[in-house]
């Protein structure tokens, strides 16, 4: 899909890999409809990218359906807002699971139920899911990521099946860790030794091939990641071993701590 000229929505547009995002559909030659919670960061960034900020609540239904009306010409959706929810699942109360599950899964699928009609009967349109590869292998202490991200991918991958031969494509994006950008850079979170990053200038970059050339899914990580997260898929159990002996649970650790000092 032709990307210069149309209207796109992006939504978590003020956190790190959003920015970089929005900047990246920009310098494409989009129209940008940019939409966060943080009024403080959002405005200022649509400005400077010649986009409107909308702002809105992603774990509030309200908040979606008014979004979409006020997004009604986006033509390409990109659902790239998502939570935090690293740490063992005990230690979360129902409420904080309810928004974690809201924002990182039922808001891409409800915004995506509701643009997705307007862009059929025009007979073009592409939605975007930005997941990660925690949708193809779990790992400790982000069961609550995982459960989102995992249906995530099926959810995106379904769902292009069903809107094959109307004119609007569905892809998902998976990226591995980000060096620059989103959570693990948010919480200052190291990575065991050896493992790579990628940056959140290359999501932005797979995201538009993703559209362009209209790919199921796009993983972007370094090979041994990408290798690494399909037999993790295949073989659970050899890659629970995998990461339990690479330090895994003590990553998840920091990340966690380093999540719960931002709440």
């Amino acid at each position: 899909m032709r990307i210069a000229g149309t209207t796109v929505l992006l939504t978590g547009a003020t956190g790190g890999i959003g920015q970089t995002l929005a900047r990246a559909f920009a310098a494409k030659g989009a129209n940008l409809l940019l939409t966060g919670r943080r009024e403080e960061v959002l405005r200022p960034l649509a400005e400077r990218l010649g986009g409107r900020g909308i702002v809105a609540d992603l774990a509030e239904r309200s908040d979606v359906e008014r979004l979409v009306e006020e997004a009604a010409d986006a033509r390409i959706v990109i659902a790239n807002a998502a939570l935090p929810s690293s740490g063992p699942v005990l230690d979360y109360r129902p409420e904080e699971l309810d928004r974690a599950l809201d924002v990182n899964l039922r808001a891409p699928i409800l915004l995506s139920r509701l643009m997705a009609p307007r862009m059929v009967e025009a007979g073009s349109g592409h939605l975007v899911m930005i997941g990660s590869l925690s949708g193809r292998t779990a790992s400790p202490g982000a069961a609550l990521y995982n459960a989102a991200k995992f249906g995530l991918r099926g959810f995106a991958l379904g769902l292009r099946q069903d809107l094959h031969g109307t004119g609007v494509g569905v892809s998902l994006v998976q990226p591995g860790f980000v060096g620059d950008a989103g959570m693990f850079a948010d919480a200052g979170t190291s990575l065991p030794t050896g493992v790579r990053t990628i940056s959140s200038r290359r999501v932005a970059a797979a995201t538009i091939r993703a559209i362009e050339r209209n790919r199921a899914e796009v993983n972007v990580a370094p090979l041994e990641l990408r290798l690494g997260s399909a037999i993790g898929g295949l073989f659970p159990s050899i890659a629970e071993r995998a990461q339990r002996g690479a330090g895994a649970g003590e990553t998840s650790r920091q990340l966690a701590d380093g999540q719960r000092e931002k709440r």
